[in-house]
């Protein structure tokens, strides 16, 4: 029918190529157009202006000799005042952008490793972008944005590479336990010694608790006894410790303690032995 009344229909967002017999003559914008075809006006074919993605796939080799597969995503569109270049000057425009995006891919992943690769994945896509769009633009074609969406290593590299990284993470791991643990065994040297040191205080308070005492019960004593000497008072008190220490070995059935010599007259020699030591030692000190 459109045919019959000369007119043809554009879709929005396409533009129709117009040619007189055989021969460009314009091109026509969305909506009803009027194409007398008993001139021999026709159209040629239609081109749509919207946003186009293609992916491509590009296997190449790192410096390191890592072989990985590159994949591009290039986003592009016919520019509306280069319709007719479009869509006469190229007959495969895929095509052209993939080799476009092969030989750039291909010159600059070969001179970085396959750490770097992955790093520097932008400048690659900047790199790529550049080249397309100065090499599409004279065809009517604009490249909105070239992206790297994928870098994919052969799959034994890949598992190398995972085992590197867990063997990383495990000895950060072993290290961060060592650390762990020294400060455990620090912490708890510092509370033993602490712990050794408050019992030393404790002792020695103990023992001049003692000592204090005796001196106490001594002087007591003596003063309300006539006639008794110190000699008397110490020789009484370890008689009675000799005798209460007996007691608690003999509640115990199953107590090891051996008293040599034993006897209470032993008592009096200890107790000799010790005076006569803490004699000597107040002389030496003299």
């Amino acid at each position: 029918m459109g045919n019959l009344l000369c007119c043809v229909l554009v879709k929005q967002s396409d533009v129709a190529i117009k040619e007189r017999f055989g021969k460009f003559e314009k091109v026509l914008n969305p909506g009803l157009q009027f194409v007398p075809w008993v001139i021999g006006d026709y159209v040629a074919g239609h081109l749509t202006l919207r946003l186009q993605q293609l992916d491509v796939q590009c296997e190449t080799k790192t410096k390191d000799n890592v072989f990985v597969t590159v994949v591009a995503s290039i986003q592009y569109r016919v520019l509306v005042d280069k319709a007719s270049d479009a869509f006469y000057r190229l007959s495969n425009p895929t095509s052209q952008i993939k080799a476009y995006v092969f030989d750039v891919i291909r010159a600059c992943v070969p001179k970085l490793n396959l750490d770097d690769v992955f790093e520097q994945k932008n400048e690659i896509a900047k790199s790529v972008e550049e080249e397309l769009d100065k090499a599409m633009t004279a065809y009517g074609y604009e490249i909105l944005q070239t992206l790297i969406i994928d870098i994919e290593p052969d799959q034994q590299v890949k598992r190398a590479m995972n085992e590197i990284n867990a063997a990383a993470r495990m000895r950060v791991a072993a290290n961060e336990k060592a650390e762990a643990e020294k400060i455990i065994q620090i912490k708890r040297a510092e509370g033993e010694a602490e712990s050794k040191y408050l019992s030393g205080l404790g002792i020695a308070r103990q023992r001049q608790a003692i000592v204090d005492g005796l001196r106490d019960s001594v002087l007591g004593f003596a003063g309300n006894v006539p006639g008794t000497s110190a000699k008397d008072v110490l020789d009484m008190v370890m008689m009675t410790q000799y005798f209460d220490t007996m007691r608690d070995i003999g509640a115990h059935s199953k107590s090891s303690s051996v008293f040599i010599p034993h006897g209470p007259g032993a008592v009096a020699d200890v107790a000799t032995q010790i005076r006569n030591g803490l004699l000597q030692a107040h002389q030496t000190n003299a």
